[in-house]
């Protein structure tokens, strides 16, 4: 799939490039796979903005994923490719042969007609998904789990990958695509493979509008507020921020501070931070 821009005859196309999606198959999703999905523009239950710069999303349905893949032994095939507006990566509806369907977030070189399965001992092939003590070092790999069980929670952005460097006893020692090693327990499925849809890191939008749709509004720096708005606020023309380091509008530190507890009890399973210490 590739990228595909406009010729300048607006301020809004020049520059702006989009993908081509030249690898969906179809344009309207399994009805039986959606839910509706309830805008709430960033507002508590009494109305009031609790997270900034949401709202004005356009209307969507939520795309139910099969991120267990618990459904084991049992051949499904690839139909279609689908966008989802809920996510950057595709997805994948399988038809599995008693006639269930299920979604599954599409790899890079899945195409329709392909055959994917899961279980302990399935072939390493793209699509599959096994636990990641079976899997050989240096294996590419997906839609990891941090519990066994629980489903795939890491590495489902698109176009991204984690790695498989070792084992160690229990656990496989597995580098995510943070740059963050870390050990994971050996029944934990994941997926073989890397997402798909890596061209949307080249997607420039063009104008504020296409941002917008997305539910994203205009963000306003804290140093252009007043005093009581925002801890950088106030002064005469530009003024420096005032502080011994950045804060946010409630008075919390911010940009580079270290948040994560020192008492989390999974940095024990972290063999390398992500910023390499």
């Amino acid at each position: 799939m590739g990228i595909r821009k406009y010729r300048p005859m607006t301020p809004g196309t020049r520059g702006a490039a989009v993908l081509d999606y030249s690898e969906l198959t179809t344009s309207t999703p399994e009805k039986s796979l959606t839910v509706a999905l309830k805008k709430n523009s960033g507002r508590n239950n009494q109305g009031r903005i609790t997270v900034r710069h949401q709202g004005g999303a356009e209307k969507r349905r939520y795309r139910i994923i099969d991120f267990r893949r618990n459904k084991d032994n049992i051949e499904g095939v690839v139909k279609t490719i689908e966008y989802d507006p809920n996510r950057t990566s595709f997805i994948a509806l399988i038809n599995y042969p008693d006639g269930e369907k299920r979604y599954i977030i599409a790899p890079e070189g899945l195409k329709v007609g392909d055959k994917v399965v899961s279980g302990d001992n399935v072939d390493i092939k793209v699509g599959n998904s096994l636990p990641v003590g079976n899997m050989p070092l240096g294996t590419l790999i997906h839609n990891l789990e941090l519990t066994p069980g629980r489903g795939g929670q890491l590495v489902r952005s698109a176009g991204t990958s984690a790695q498989i460097l070792g084992k160690d006893g229990d656990f496989v020692i597995i580098r995510l695509s943070s740059g963050e090693v870390r050990r994971f327990r050996n029944t934990c499925r994941a997926t073989v493979g890397v997402v798909g849809n890596a061209e949307l890191a080249l997607v420039n939008y063009g104008k504020a509008g296409k941002v917008r749709h997305q539910g994203v509004r205009p963000t306003v720096r804290g140093s252009v507020m007043n005093p009581n708005d925002h801890a950088h606020g106030g002064g005469e023309g530009r003024q420096p921020i005032g502080h011994p380091s950045p804060m946010t509008p409630w008075g919390k530190k911010a940009l580079g501070v270290k948040t994560r507890s020192k008492k989390n009890p999974s940095s024990k399973y972290i063999v390398r931070r992500r910023n390499g210490k």
